[in-house]
């Protein structure tokens, strides 16, 4: 036999494993069947009622339990949940058949302090009057709730209030047990008393060494860095004068000659313009020097105005959020009355639907009774409808049969026919000549021999192509190789010619200074810059007269802050673009000046270079 702890254990072993999602109610329950073949067959059957009750009425353990966790429970173990479900279960629905001293044997064995607190929160009579019967009145009828679980736990709550009381008696001579246990005191060791030691005598302090200057050096820069810049500088004039050969691909050689040939001709054609009389360009790049400045000029004093434009409609704005805060108080304030106002009448609208919702019941109730003898009669519809289906059924099914045998009847005359002819001798071997047409009638029809004889001759016609294809092939191959030997020397030329104006061209960087930022002046500028400290002024004081919680004034403060560090970082972006701006104006007047530089110098491969260098 074993113990009703056990027995407890078992069940809540069971409800850990059981998944709905998974597994049907039946097969796990079969399944737990054949785990308690060990116990005899009353305490079997006694531990699967109990387990299949745990699973069917887990809706309204739940509720139980789960109020327990939040309430009394919040220290118990989330993992015991099923064992206060299966305690539960006992107590609501097997009271009755186990008897308060089965019952209290049950608990005595589980732990104490958790059935004493779990009981004490169940057996709670303002508890089963109130949110518990509401509870369960959700999944079943309010009535039936209350005459078969609710009025029996009440009859039952004074003796399970004994139950309770011996189970805290228990506890409390527990503790006091543990109060009344002496404590272990320590005893001092008897060790030897040290004796005092002598004070040593000071060690005279040594004179610091005498520091070494710091060397001149250290406020110098290094020689190495000195020397890698003269490397670097020595470096590079070699790479612009020097004709480093590069390795390059097919593809690239062509591109690279194509190109180079495309501006010598550009340059030649330009150069026949000039001789003819066309005029010197240095004038019409002096015009668009001055027109690209007045266009930058304009676009930087747009861009400052937009910026200003939108500084002032955040002041405006943020006057406009004072002002809609104010209104914003006022209507929470009518609001609040309409709400009381609506609270009112929703607690008179309330009693008027329970009201209805009890007389519903009642009607319900009344409905019950009459269902028994219409449930008869459907019945009894149900049996005669179910004869007459029978009935088809049974012709359907002869009818079927007979067309079923005449199908069978027709194949097998089928198989007899074809098994006879099958029987027939048939001719299996026939002899061929390959010096013989098919005989078909066909005017291209001819013998195997003839075919043979025709296929060779094709073979050594196309050998012969193939040769006069490989030789056509190598000669392309060698006209090809001294193309690109040819376009490889003129590009090596024009390397050197880009190196060299690559040179001068950092050398006419290096004179150059680069300009400060212009400042800008405009009327549109200073009337928004004044504008918008008017309205920083007038918000400022908009804000000293609103009287706000220090709450909301700090939340308003941090929305400020956010805005104000949002449109710094707008400016912040507008002065990168208003750099960028001037980077590219000077990057094309440099590119400019260059031009006209080298439209001064003649000659084809020079002209190439001004293209180039633009």
């Amino acid at each position: 036999m074993v113990s009703h702890g056990k027995h407890i254990a078992v069940i809540v072993q069971q409800l850990n494993k059981f998944n709905p999602e998974n597994q049907s109610v039946e097969d796990f329950l079969n399944e737990s069947a054949k785990m308690l073949q060990t116990l005899n067959v009353t305490e079997g059957k006694s531990v699967m009622d109990t387990l299949a009750g745990c699973i069917e009425y887990k809706s309204l353990l739940d509720v139980v339990v789960n109020a327990f966790f939040v309430r009394d429970g919040r220290c118990c173990l989330i993992s015991e949940r099923n064992l206060y479900i299966v305690i539960c279960y006992l107590a609501t629905f097997q009271l009755e058949e186990l008897g308060l001293q089965q019952f209290s044997r049950i608990v005595k064995s589980l732990d104490t302090a958790k059935m004493q607190k779990f009981l004490r929160f169940f057996f709670n009579a303002l508890y089963l009057n109130t949110w518990i019967k509401d509870e369960w009145s959700q999944f079943y009828d309010s009535l039936y709730v209350k005459e078969n679980w609710i009025d029996p736990l009440l009859r039952w709550q004074p003796k399970v209030q004994q139950l309770i009381e011996q189970l805290t008696d228990i506890l409390s001579n527990r503790t006091a047990t543990v109060k009344s246990s002496t404590v272990t005191r320590p005893k001092e060791f008897n060790l030897t008393v040290p004796k005092p030691r002598a004070i040593p005598i000071p060690l005279p302090i040594p004179p610091l060494e005498k520091r070494p200057p710091v060397p001149p050096s250290t406020y110098k820069p290094p020689k190495e860095k000195k020397q890698l810049e003269e490397i670097k500088t020595r470096n590079r004039r070699k790479a612009e004068i020097d004709n480093i050969p590069i390795k390059l691909n097919a593809a690239a050689i062509l591109r690279e000659g194509a190109l180079y040939q495309r501006k010598m001709e550009q340059e030649l054609k330009r150069i026949e313009n000039l001789l003819r009389g066309a005029g010197d360009p240095s004038e019409f790049l002096e015009w668009q020097k001055q027109m690209r400045g007045k266009d930058l000029e304009e676009q930087l004093t747009e861009i400052e105005c937009r910026r200003l434009q939108g500084k002032l409609s955040h002041e405006e704005a943020v006057l406009a959020h004072q002002n809609v805060t104010q209104e914003n108080k006022k209507k929470a304030d009518l609001m609040r009355e309409e709400k009381a106002e609506l609270m009112h009448q929703y607690a008179e609208k309330r009693l008027q639907e329970q009201k209805e919702m009890r007389e519903l019941v009642e009607q319900v109730v009344e409905g019950h009774k009459n269902a028994k003898q219409a449930k008869v009669k459907l019945q009894k519809y149900k049996q005669q409808i179910v004869q007459e289906v029978c009935e088809e059924n049974r012709e359907l099914l002869r009818q079927a049969l007979e067309e079923e045998e005449e199908k069978l009847r027709k194949r097998y005359e089928l198989i007899q026919q074809i098994r006879a002819i099958e029987c027939l001798p048939s001719l299996r071997h026939k002899f061929v000549d390959l010096t013989e047409t098919g005989g078909h009638g066909l005017i291209c029809e001819m013998s195997i021999v003839e075919l043979r004889e025709r296929l060779a001759l094709l073979r050594e016609a196309q050998k012969a192509a193939e040769e006069e294809k490989r030789d056509q092939i190598i000669h392309e191959k060698q006209a090809k190789e001294q193309l690109l030997l040819d376009k490889l020397d003129q590009i090596s030329l024009f390397r050197a010619e880009l190196g060299r104006a690559a040179a001068l061209k950092q050398e006419e960087k290096k004179r150059k200074s680069q300009s400060g930022d212009r400042p800008m002046k405009d009327e549109r500028i200073l009337n928004l810059q004044k504008k918008i400290v008017e309205k920083t002024m007038e918000r400022k004081k908009q804000a000293g007269l609103l009287k706000i919680t220090p709450q909301k004034t700090s939340m308003a403060s941090r929305k400020d802050s956010l805005q104000w560090n949002h449109w710094k970082e707008l400016e912040e972006s507008r002065e990168r673009q208003f750099r960028i701006l001037q980077h590219g104006f000077m990057a094309r007047e440099t590119a400019q000046k260059m031009a006209a530089y080298e439209a001064a110098r003649s000659g084809a491969t020079v002209c190439i270079l001004r293209s180039e260098v633009n």
